[in-house]
């Protein structure tokens, strides 16, 4: 996050029979501190009730660590499937007010946004194994990506008969189109995005 406060991942997965989870936060900077407000997301963008995050809302000061409790107490989540929701933490700055005292101040607050994935246990192929089961069609003037997996799998670097295909995430046994009108060849490569945030090698697939 801008402004000295870092989460401890890119990318949060919650197994969906833990009682909580914690997550790292850290004041990057040896100056300042920051109020800093965390909540978590439906895929809607809405506020959801959920996730209880403690503590909701503290102060960081200059090289702080802090952690946060992620509870989820919402309805139990589909089994068969992960569930997707998005955490927020906001850090605000904190200002002297000796030093503001009679001035325009203009603050600005950073937003770090995460996905936060809702993992059931005994999901099958292995979370690793997944991006092996994609399949690609070609229609249309579009490539179409089908996940037949229980996961979210975010592909990046995605590239056909030469042109570069836009970052996506396909939904578990769900499908995204991707407009490409020029010709393609009959291969595509891609890489995606693992739970550690981290790019995968890359792999190759024929066009359908």
């Amino acid at each position: 996050m801008a402004g000295g406060i870092t989460l401890g991942g890119t990318r949060i997965i919650y197994p969906a029979d833990a009682k909580q989870i914690n997550m790292a936060v850290r004041n990057t900077s040896d100056q300042s501190s920051f109020l800093v407000q965390s909540w978590v997301e439906s895929v809607d963008g809405k506020k959801t009730e959920d996730f209880i995050v403690t503590p909701p809302l503290y102060v960081s000061g200059p090289g702080h660590d802090n952690t946060l409790r992620l509870m989820y107490v919402g309805q139990p989540v589909m089994k068969d499937r992960e569930s997707l929701y998005y955490f927020n933490s906001k850090a605000i700055p904190s200002l002297d007010k000796k030093e503001t005292e009679g001035k325009n101040v203009l603050m600005l607050a950073a937003v770090t946004r995460v996905k936060l994935f809702v993992r059931p246990d005994g999901l099958t192929p292995s979370v690793e194994k997944a991006p092996a089961e994609l399949s690609f069609h070609y229609g249309s003037g579009q490539v179409k990506i089908v996940n037949p997996t229980p996961y979210y799998i975010t592909l990046a670097q995605i590239k056909v008969g030469g042109h570069k295909l836009p970052d996506t995430m396909v939904s578990p046994k769900g499908s995204v189109s991707l407009s490409q009108l020029a010709a393609v060849g009959d291969v595509i490569t891609f890489r995606t995005i693992n739970d550690f945030g981290a790019v995968t090698p890359e792999q190759m697939k024929k066009l359908k």
